[in-house]
């Protein structure tokens, strides 16, 4: 039931994601709070004109986006700003599900974290994990990961749509090391003299991420 905004209460959500992502995200978090205003943003470029009207009543969540929010912009939000990222504590930076899938990791996860001015080191509020399936290719993967971080999104959508009060940090660490975007690009490279079994690995963890190299 709404009532009246009340001094602690959210009233606007600047959400980073895709344009895909938006319409659903939005209308979980209207759910609860009918009266939220949401600006939905997908480039660096719009999420700097969307943060130019910051009230107290602001929050700034981000949903698997490649967009890197500037610490000015993070320190000029009146509480923590949010991100969803589809990977666990123990693989932070970019691309994690292609290498648990080339490393060969049993299980993977979803983090939720604060922001900080360095990528994926802010303290964590929530975690969870799922064992890869046998055989499972990064389609498949990220399939999983996505579905779980939409369900982790709805778990927190009250507290997050509704009350300026921080989610609780968990005692947990992020751990392992961050990989890049140019590591993945490497990785995902195979060569028409690969050893095929190396090749073949590779083609399962990369997807379309795949480079072919003569």
């Amino acid at each position: 039931m709404q009532g009246a905004i009340e001094p602690g209460d959210v009233t606007r959500i600047i959400l980073l994601t895709g344009q895909a992502e938006a319409p659903h995200l939005s209308a979980i978090l209207r759910l609860h709070n009918a009266n939220l205003d949401i600006a939905p943003v997908t480039t660096a470029a719009d999420l700097h004109a969307a943060c130019s009207g910051i009230t107290d009543g602001t929050r700034l969540l981000s949903f698997c986006s490649p967009v890197i929010v500037p610490a000015a912009l993070l320190q000029a939000m009146p509480g923590p700003s949010y991100n969803f990222h589809p990977g666990p504590p123990e693989r932070p930076g970019r691309y994690p599900s292609v290498f648990a899938l080339y490393e060969e990791a049993e299980h993977f996860g979803v983090t939720v974290h604060e922001m900080a001015a360095r990528v994926d080191s802010g303290p964590i509020v929530a975690a969870e994990w799922f064992r890869i399936p046998q055989d499972a290719d990064l389609a498949e993967l990220e399939e999983l990961t996505f579905l779980q971080l939409i369900a982790i999104f709805q778990r927190l959508s009250f507290h997050l749509a509704t009350t300026r009060v921080p989610l609780r940090r968990q005692m947990m660490a992020w751990k392992g090391r961050k990989t890049t975007k140019a590591e993945c690009e490497a990785l995902c490279a195979v060569t028409l003299d690969m050893d095929p079994a190396e090749a073949d690995k590779r083609r399962r963890a990369c997807g379309i991420h795949i480079l072919k190299r003569v």
